[in-house]
């Protein structure tokens, strides 16, 4: 695993998903979770549930001293602080959940993550390490149905913009083809898992 060699690291754990106990990317982020944490004893780990405590649309203009600004800023500051961060992504609709936009239009901040030059935008977020838990109902990865995957290519976008090339997609799909698929798809997104979450193709 790709993993530095600090010896405190910073961990933000980050669900989506509206399912709870039967959510397959909460499966999935615990699992990436607690690899980390065998691997880094002293890892620090900050969780961020969207789903528990749901974010409501961005709003840029606020009053001083309105509630929703001392949260954005600490939304930012956790992700800005982390080193790794694990995102459970579970597809709705053929994109993320709004809980997850929210959430991102509160970490892609000018001026933080990312900032306008001559030449173009520029990533300011780099040197951080993505791991996104995807789960999907259908199959997107191949197929007639990888034209309307708007999860996870939009995910590698998002993250690309603010300079974080180090993206990897733990994912299971097909979970709503049945149990045999969906058992079958679970396993072996959690023995990518085991063997060292290399980044899904």
């Amino acid at each position: 695993m790709r993993l530095q060699s600090e010896a405190i690291m910073k961990l933000l754990h980050v669900d989506s998903s509206v399912l709870g106990e039967n959510s397959a990317s909460r499966s999935l982020t615990a699992a990436i979770v607690a690899r980390l944490r065998a691997e880094h004893p002293g890892i620090e780990v900050t969780r961020r549930d969207l789903a528990a405590q749901s974010l409501p649309h961005f709003t840029p203009v606020l009053g001083e001293g309105h509630p929703c600004i001392a949260r954005n800023s600490e939304i930012l500051d956790e992700f800005l602080a982390a080193d790794v961060v694990v995102v459970g992504a579970p597809m709705y609709n053929f994109t993320i959940p709004s809980q997850l936009k929210a959430w991102i239009d509160r970490i892609l901040t000018a001026g933080k993550t990312f900032r306008y030059t001559d030449g173009g935008p520029e990533g300011l977020a780099g040197g951080k390490r993505v791991i996104v838990a995807s789960a999907r109902g259908g199959i997107y990865s191949e197929g007639p149905a990888s034209a309307i995957d708007f999860q996870e290519n939009y995910l590698k976008h998002v993250f690309g913009f603010i300079g974080i090339a180090d993206v990897e997609f733990v994912r299971a799909e097909g979970l709503n083809l049945g149990a045999e698929q969906r058992e079958a798809a679970l396993a072996q997104a959690h023995a990518q898992v085991a063997g060292g979450m290399a980044i899904a193709a």
